[in-house]
C-alpha cells in the first residue's frame, strides 16, 4: 500500500503545491542525456513530473506507481497522453527493453521491505535491454536526515489554488535504524481540518546497495554525488551487463 500523502486523492493533489522546487530531479535529466537514452522507465513516478518532464524532450517514457491517486494527477497533465502510464510496481512489469530505469527522491528508500527490494531490482533488471542503466539515489546514513525532521524545521504554509492556505510539517515517530518513520501533517488553515499521512524509510549504507545490485546481475559503474546535496546522498550508476 502507498502511504496517504500518494494515495488519498486530496493529499496527492496537494503533492505539487507543497513541494514545487524540483531541482532534485536535474540530476537524473542530466544523466538521461549523459547516456543517450531514448526509452525510460520511471519507477515510482507519482505525480509525474520527472515523467512527463522526459516525455517533453521526446524521450518516450514509461511511468510506474502503485498510488492510484497520484497517477490520477498525473494523468490530469498537459502531456500527459506521450506518457504509458501503468498502476503497480517493478514488480509487475509488461515485458519492456529500456535504456534507463530511474527512481527518483525517496523511491528506493521507501522501498522498506528486503523481499520487496529484491523484488524490485529483478523487475528492472529484465525492464533494461542489455546494456541499460539503473539510476537512483539513498541518502547516507552518516548524515542522520531524520535529525532535521521536526516542526521547526520542516514547517511552511502554502496558498494552494483551490483550497487556500496550507500549513505542513514534518516529525519523527520512531528510530529503529536502519528505517526512520515520520508523519507528515497538512493543516487546512481555512476550515481548520488536519490530514496526516505516515511514511517510513530505509537508510541503507553504501556498501549494502553495491551489494544488492551485483547479487541481482547489476555491474554498478559510479556512486555519484548530488549536487544540490553534496555529501548527503548516494546516486547510484548500474548497468545490466552486455550479453
Amino acid at each position: 500500500m502507498a502511504d496517504e500523502a500518494y494515495e488519498n486523492p486530496r493529499l496527492a493533489a496537494l503533492y505539487d503545491p507543497l513541494d514545487a522546487d524540483r531541482g532534485d530531479l536535474d540530476v537524473y535529466a542530466a544523466v538521461a542525456t549523459e547516456l543517450r537514452a531514448r526509452q525510460v522507465l520511471d519507477v515510482g513516478c507519482g505525480t509525474g513530473t520527472f515523467t512527463l518532464l522526459l516525455a517533453g524532450r521526446g524521450l518516450r517514457v514509461t511511468g510506474v506507481d502503485p498510488a492510484a491517486a497520484s497517477l490520477d494527477v498525473a494523468r490530469s497533465k498537459p502531456g500527459s497522453e506521450r506518457v504509458r502510464w501503468l498502476h503497480g510496481d517493478a514488480t509487475t512489469l509488461p515485458e519492456m527493453r529500456v535504456d534507463l530505469a530511474t527512481m527518483t527522491a525517496n523511491v528506493a528508500q521507501a522501498i522498506v521491505d528486503p523481499d520487496a527490494w529484491e523484488g524490485t531490482l529483478r523487475g528492472i533488471h529484465d525492464a533494461l535491454r542489455p546494456g541499460g542503466h539503473l539510476v537512483f539515489e539513498t541518502r547516507d546514513p552518516a548524515r542522520r536526515a531524520w535529525e532535521g525532521w521536526n516542526r521547526g524545521a520542516t514547517h511552511k504554509t502554502v496558498t494552494v489554488e483551490g483550497v487556500g492556505d496550507v500549513e505542513t510539517w514534518v516529525d519523527v515517530t520512531d528510530i529503529s535504524l536502519p528505517l526512520v518513520s515520520f508523519r507528515h501533517t497538512y493543516l487546512h488553515t481555512r476550515t481548520g481540518e488536519t490530514l496526516t499521512s505516515d511514511s517510513t524509510l530505509r537508510f541503507r549504507e553504501r556498501d549494502e546497495v553495491t551489494a544488492s545490485l551485483t547479487a541481482h546481475g547489476y555491474a554498478v559503474e559510479e556512486i555519484r554525488d548530488a549536487p544540490d546535496r553534496p555529501g548527503r546522498e548516494f546516486v547510484f550508476l548500474a548497468r545490466r551487463p552486455e550479453l
